[in-house]
């Protein structure tokens, strides 16, 4: 019994690692100009593998603005005094990505997920069934916390997968690691503007 129980455990280990290998993988930086290597054994901590920094800004944006650049892949929420905090962000994979500006219309705690009808549809092609809703917590899409876009259907929202920020991997979505998206929660506004670039 001991040897049955010895062998099943170490079936599951070598499932576990090849399920994380498979979801392991490395992406283009183009803010660094450097391939970075991503997967659950890198950030599983709720941490993002892009450090968030605060940098210059002269741009014409005031201060409050969040501004998302879907192609560097990063978020500036605009400060006092000519700087920004920047963030990693993970976008909207090929043919998903927008552009516009809107508001910031509601903020949620450990927020619940309500897959929009034509995203269910569309994993279902793919062999992979949505709930209709899933409530908040750790094993949530949506992460710690979201910051809803005007009447859209986005949010910047965190993530249980953080090793995908830096990629284009969303639904249109903008996401950060939940530590990243809890500290720009506490710092923005509802009604803050948003600018998302392409």
């Amino acid at each position: 019994m001991k040897r049955v129980s010895s062998a099943l455990a170490a079936l599951m280990i070598v499932a576990a690692a090849s399920s994380a290998a498979a979801q392991a993988g490395r992406f283009f930086d183009p803010a660094t100009k450097s391939w970075v290597e991503y997967g659950p054994t890198q950030y599983n901590s709720g941490k993002s593998p892009i450090e968030r920094q605060m940098v210059r800004y002269d741009g014409p944006h005031k201060p409050g603005t969040i501004i998302v650049d879907t192609t560097e892949r990063r978020l500036y929420h605009v400060r006092e005094g000519g700087k920004a905090m920047k963030y990693g962000v993970g976008v909207g994979q090929e043919g998903m990505q927008w552009a516009g500006t809107h508001r910031i219309t509601r903020k949620a705690e450990w927020p619940g997920w309500t897959p929009p009808p034509q995203m269910r549809v569309r994993e279902r092609a793919k062999g992979r069934i949505l709930p209709v809703h899933m409530e908040g917590g750790p094993n949530n899409p949506l992460g710690a916390r979201a910051l809803y876009i005007g009447s859209t259907l986005y949010r910047i929202h965190g993530t249980n997968q953080p090793w995908t920020i830096g990629t284009a991997v969303s639904s249109g979505c903008i996401r950060l690691a939940n530590d990243d998206v809890t500290h720009l929660y506490e710092n923005v506004d509802v009604g803050a503007t948003v600018v998302v670039k392409r």
